[in-house]
């Protein structure tokens, strides 16, 4: 069962045409019909767990959130990234290239975590 579909609202990032999320029932703390954040396509946020893109954040390219990882505020995840676990990227963060994000990691503020940067466990990084 999909948990959240493309809404007509876009944005347009490094090229990349953006489409703002609502969810189509509720799980954890998203309500069926709230608006989420913007993803490219279906492949970048997963309908498994209680992964969310929330805010004005967006997440595109080949970028993954799945598990139950939350990107929201401004956050960006794009290029090769994941998001995974119980990860959290929020804020003015930025996550991208081949880096990966996962456990109780938190990324905030203007932190910036790309490469093939690896932040896991219960690691922040602000």
């Amino acid at each position: 069962m999909k948990k959240y579909e493309l809404t007509e609202e876009t944005i347009v990032k490094n090229g990349h045409t953006l489409h703002r999320i609502r969810a189509t029932i509720s799980f954890d703390s998203v309500s069926d019909g709230e608006l989420g954040g913007y993803i490219e396509k279906e492949e970048n946020l997963s309908h498994d767990g209680d992964a969310w893109v929330s805010g004005d954040a967006w997440v595109s390219g080949d970028a993954q959130v799945y598990g139950n990882a939350q990107v929201s505020g401004n956050a960006q995840v794009y290029g090769d990234a994941q998001v995974y676990g119980n990860a959290q990227v929020s804020g003015d963060a930025q996550v991208y290239g081949n880096a990966q994000v996962s456990g109780n990691a938190q990324v905030y503020g203007d932190a910036q975590v790309y490469g093939n940067a690896q932040v896991s466990g219960d690691a922040q990084v602000y």
